[in-house]
Parts: C-alpha cells; sequence; structure tokens
C-alpha cells in the first residue's frame, strides 16, 4: 500500500511538473485512442453490412464529404453547374470551401495516398484546436483544471470523431479558436488574415463578422458608461470595424468566386439549396425559414400529422432559442466572459438564419465549442466523469447513426 501511495504521489507531481501544452496533447492523443476503436468498430458494421471486406481506418475515414475533397484536390472545381432534367442546380462541388482540399492536394499530386494525407492534416489541426481551447478558455478566466478539463471535454465530445476524418472541421476550429483568442487580446489587426482563412474553410465568417459587431457595441457601451474602467481607444475601435468589414467581405467571398467562375450569380446559393432538395423540394432562402420547415418534415417522418407538424416545428424553433439564450445567462455560461458567450450569440443566430435541420447538421453545431467551457465549471467529480462517459457514448451513436455506410444510405455527416 505503501509503495502504491508512493507511486501515486510521484505521478501527481510529475502531471503538475508537466507543461500546460504537453498536458493538452496528451488529452488530445489518449482521446484519440478511444475515438479510433470507435471508428474501427464501425469499419467492421460497415463491411459486414455491404458483404465486402472491412475497409482500414484512413479509407473508412474518407468516407461522404471526403470523397468530393478528394475530387477537388484532384480536379477543382466545375466551370459549368450540373442541373437536372428540370434545370435545377443539383449537387456539386462549389458547397465546399477550398483551403482544406487545396492544402491537400499539394501532398496528393505529388503522389501521396489521399485518406493518410487527409486524416494526418485532421489530426494535426485538431492537436493544434485543443491547443488553443485551452489558451481560449484560460483568457476568458477559467482555472487551469477547469481549462483542462474543458480540452477533455472536446476531445471526448460527441462529434470529436471529425478530429480525424477527411472534412475541413478539425481546421475550422483551429483557426476559429485562433480567431477568438486575438479578439479577446484585442488584437484586432492580427485577426483579419486567421478570418480570411477561415472564411474559405468552413461557412462562419459572417457569423465572426456578426459577433465583432455585437462586441463593438458592448465596447461602446462599456466606455460609455465607464470611461476610466472600459475605455475604447480609437485605435481598437477602428481595428474592430475594419476587422469586421474584412470578416463580412470575406463571408461573401466564395459565392462571388462561384459566379466569376460559372457565370451564374446564384451558383453558391443553389448548390447550397441543392442538399435540402431532397427534403422539402428546390425554392429560395427564406432567412430563419429553414429550420421551421426541416423541424416540420422530422415531425413528419416521425408520425406526426402534417396539421400539427408545421405549427409544433415552429414551437421547436421558439422553444430552442429561449433555451439557449437561458443558458448564455447561466451563472456557468457568464464564466466564459464577453467575448466567448457574444460569439455563441452570433454564430446561433447565423445557424438558425441559414442552415437547415438534417444529419449533417450536427457537425455545424461545432463552432459552438466554446460552451464546453461552461459545463467544465462545476467540479464535481461524479459531474465531470458523466460528461466524459456520456461524450463517448453519443460518439458511438453518432458514427452508428450517420457515418457507416449500409446499402441505401441516405443520412451523410
Amino acid at each position: 500500500m505503501a509503495d502504491r501511495s508512493g507511486v501515486m504521489l510521484r505521478l501527481r507531481v510529475l502531471w503538475r511538473l508537466t507543461p500546460w501544452w504537453a498536458r493538452v496533447l496528451l488529452v488530445f492523443a489518449a482521446s484519440r485512442v478511444v475515438t479510433s476503436a470507435v471508428m474501427l468498430v464501425f469499419a467492421g458494421v460497415e463491411g459486414r453490412a455491404n458483404g465486402t471486406a472491412t475497409p482500414d481506418f484512413f479509407t473508412f475515414a474518407s468516407n461522404w464529404d471526403g470523397q468530393w475533397y478528394y475530387r477537388i484536390a484532384l480536379i477543382g472545381y466545375p466551370t459549368e453547374l450540373p442541373v437536372d432534367a428540370d434545370g435545377h442546380v443539383t449537387e456539386n462541388a462549389w458547397a465546399f470551401l477550398p483551403l482544406y482540399p487545396m492544402l491537400l492536394s499539394v501532398f496528393v499530386r505529388i503522389g501521396l495516398p489521399f485518406p493518410v494525407v487527409a486524416v494526418v492534416v485532421s489530426l494535426l489541426a485538431g492537436a493544434v484546436a485543443a491547443l488553443l481551447f485551452e489558451r481560449l478558455l484560460r483568457e476568458a478566466g477559467l482555472s487551469p483544471g477547469t481549462a483542462l478539463f474543458g480540452v477533455v471535454l472536446l476531445c471526448t465530445a460527441p462529434l470529436s470523431p471529425l478530429f480525424q476524418v477527411a472534412y475541413a472541421e478539425a481546421l475550422g476550429l483551429a483557426l476559429l479558436f485562433g480567431a477568438l483568442l486575438l479578439v479577446q487580446r484585442q488584437r484586432f489587426v492580427a485577426v483579419i488574415p486567421v478570418v480570411v482563412l477561415l472564411a474559405f474553410t468552413r461557412p462562419s465568417a459572417l457569423a465572426f463578422a456578426l459577433f465583432l459587431l455585437l462586441y463593438l457595441v458592448v465596447r461602446i457601451v462599456r466606455a460609455r458608461r465607464d470611461a476610466r474602467a472600459h475605455p475604447l481607444p480609437a485605435g481598437e475601435f477602428a481595428g474592430i470595424v475594419v476587422a469586421g468589414l474584412v470578416s463580412a467581405a470575406a463571408g461573401f467571398a466564395w459565392p462571388a468566386i462561384a459566379w466569376a467562375v460559372t457565370g451564374v450569380p446564384s451558383a453558391y446559393l443553389d448548390t447550397e439549396l441543392a442538399w435540402r432538395a431532397g427534403y422539402v423540394g428546390f425554392g429560395h432562402l427564406v432567412p430563419f425559414q429553414g429550420w421551421m420547415q426541416g423541424l416540420a418534415f422530422w415531425l413528419r417522418f416521425a408520425g406526426v400529422p402534417d396539421a400539427a407538424a408545421g405549427a409544433l416545428g415552429v414551437v421547436l424553433v421558439l422553444v430552442l432559442a429561449a433555451a439557449f439564450a437561458a443558458f448564455l445567462f447561466s451563472p456557468w455560461a457568464r464564466r466564459l466572459g464577453v467575448e466567448l458567450r457574444l460569439w455563441l450569440a452570433a454564430y446561433a443566430v447565423y445557424l438558425f438564419a441559414v442552415f437547415f435541420p438534417q444529419s449533417s447538421t450536427w457537425r455545424l453545431l461545432m463552432p459552438l465549442a466554446p460552451a464546453l467551457g461552461a459545463f467544465a465549471v462545476p467540479r464535481s467529480r461524479l459531474w465531470r466523469a458523466g460528461l466524459v462517459v456520456l461524450g463517448v457514448v453519443a460518439q458511438l451513436l453518432w458514427v452508428d447513426a450517420v457515418w457507416w455506410r449500409g446499402p441505401g444510405d441516405w443520412s451523410p455527416p
């Protein structure tokens, strides 16, 4: 017993002497072992369901949108939009932003296998995202232990398999966390190139522009309320404004490029809407309508009568919005600081305004990851262990529900 106590004491001392970044990387590495095991289990399920050999990890991890990224890495984007017999634009590569596949193309074009390169790049980006997330929570004022547990929640979250698959989410989170950290440190000029890169990785730049607008309003209100405690220097004001304008311009840049290349002004928007046409048919983007339509669709799918599904969909949207607003004003969320809470609010508004709830929407929630810092605040061991177990179980459910591909599968992640 004494020897065991001595070993535990030495381990605790060693852990305390370990630099913060090494702790984060150890957490990230350990979580990847767990998630790899989850992925390999369902790779076997996919092989049995399709009557084929079990795919290796890298092949399994480059499923679904990974194939779109592979095509872009090899041949780029089409100059002519594909259309169906009625002239509607169908699913095509313009829905996928270029930074991630273009980065992969550098390696693919010299002969390296796409699945391996894609997973390695996502893993490296995921590790960077974990490091930046710890700094983000520390900058918000959370203690080192709480910030590290926030990293644990990030790395064991239901969608954390995306840190090691051929998707752009890991790179997008790394850029997002970097941009938010720079805002926390009031380095607004340095934010600009990061947000531009983010705009060509994941569709978040317009949400970031809204975030900077909200942040500017808060800074102005604080300055007027107490100029001595919360001054707003002219340089900072200009930096926030310029960064916000660049973010907004960057958010519209890819649609403009799609227009220039294809000659169709609505090329990008039509392409995005093609992904929801299977649910609600072809139409136009009406802000905030997508969630109501989508929830009504899923309610009908679950057996709710048509007459009730539409009204219930509206009610559910309002309930979700109210619940999220209540969370942002909860004591735990207040610990995140004004910057992270404003980002959460801005991205939630953007998500409600333009997206449509379907199987891939779960991964679109990943930019809300700073909210995990609020759940890391309670210090109860039972609470923390429960969250980790819940996250791993939810990984199993997510991979089972949307990642492995069976015959006739229509639920892309």
